[in-house]
């Protein structure tokens, strides 16, 4: 139980991480972001495959590839019905620098809003796999969850501040988007380790919520500004790399 309390800290602390990178850095190129955000999504990429999907595949026995796909699905259509409601990364962040400066205030917490609720089927992804019993694999998933935070934390910092919201309360809006992270690991971890049977359709639903968040929000984000080709090789350079790392884990 220790490392997965470490562990939901350190996931939601990333964000931390993130947010306190971007106080010092309130106008980060487009260019160095989405090739932060690229790698991130290879990461999660690779953590929602290896650590999520093809498990929930071997543990659910002979109905597994169907449980898989139907969790994967169901996953994804939560996350839609949450986009419904709260808009779009690319659509809040989407511009030039000069739009981000001129975001109004409403229009800055609806975008940490959208930020925090991902933060929630993330975390839940982080507890599934510890609740799986694999604690190498979830500490693959946890990673990538995490390194696709630290550009989220940076990316809340210059709209906030230049909507005219104190540093002081920008960091404390930060510092809740990672909280919402720690409490979904948590229930993650404690539904799975509850209802050993939802373990198979629980490992899939997180994988299609991760799978929706690579696609839905931070693909179109990294592909916004004209890097498209950098983004792409960010994004395969992450993947490789936890593939390697999947496999060297064993």
């Amino acid at each position: 139980m220790e490392i997965v309390l470490l562990t939901a800290l350190g996931v939601g602390g990333a964000t931390v991480i993130g947010a306190a990178i971007g106080f010092l850095c309130k106008n980060i190129s487009h260019k160095f972001s989405d090739i932060v955000l690229s790698f991130a999504a290879g990461v999660m990429l690779a953590a929602a495959v290896l650590g999520l999907i093809l498990p929930s595949v071997e543990y659910g026995g002979e109905w597994g590839l169907l449980i898989t796909v139907v969790g994967i699905f169901v996953g994804a259509m939560c996350l839609n019905l949450v986009d419904k409601a709260v808009p779009h990364l690319h659509k809040l962040m989407g511009g030039d620098t000069e739009e981000h400066h001129n975001a109004n205030l409403s229009k800055v917490l609806l975008f940490v809003s959208a930020i925090a609720i991902h933060n929630l089927p993330e975390g839940i992804a982080a507890g599934v796999g510890f609740g799986a019993g694999d604690t190498a694999q979830a500490l693959i998933i946890a990673g990538g969850i995490a390194l696709q935070n630290i550009p989220e934390g940076m990316v809340i910092i210059g709209p906030m501040l230049a909507a005219g919201v104190s540093t002081k309360k920008t960091f404390l809006c930060a510092l809740a988007t990672g909280l919402v992270e720690v409490v979904g690991t948590l229930i993650g971890y404690f539904a799975v380790s509850i209802a050993s049977a939802i373990l198979p359709f629980a490992l899939a639903f997180a994988g299609g919520t991760m799978l929706y968040v690579i696609s839905d929000e931070m693909i179109p984000e990294t592909h916004a500004h004209g890097n498209e080709r950098g983004a792409t090789y960010a994004l395969l350079f992450g993947f490789c790399l936890m593939l390697v790392m999947d496999v060297l884990l064993g």
